[in-house]
């Protein structure tokens, strides 16, 4: 193997493993909201508030791992 394809081989990897926990969460935080927003309505636009401030934060984690990706791919 040469270092170009470890290189492409470890962005692989991180981005790979540092997208499922982000996409796995976001799935979750949003049924939990819509199971929140069917149980009392009322409080729909904190619950949206509240939804949306966490789907960012975990959104986040993924372009962590996208930035790692790629300092692995082009830094020496």
């Amino acid at each position: 193997m040469t270092v170009e394809t470890m290189r492409l081989l470890g962005m692989a990897i991180a981005v790979g493993f540092g997208v499922i926990g982000p996409g796995i969460g976001i799935g979750l935080i949003g049924a939990k909201a819509l199971e929140a927003i069917g149980r009392n309505p009322e409080t729909e636009s904190v619950i949206r508030a509240n939804m949306i401030l966490c789907i960012s934060f975990a959104e986040s984690l993924a372009v962590f791992a996208l930035v790692v990706g790629l300092i692995i791919r082009f830094v020496n």
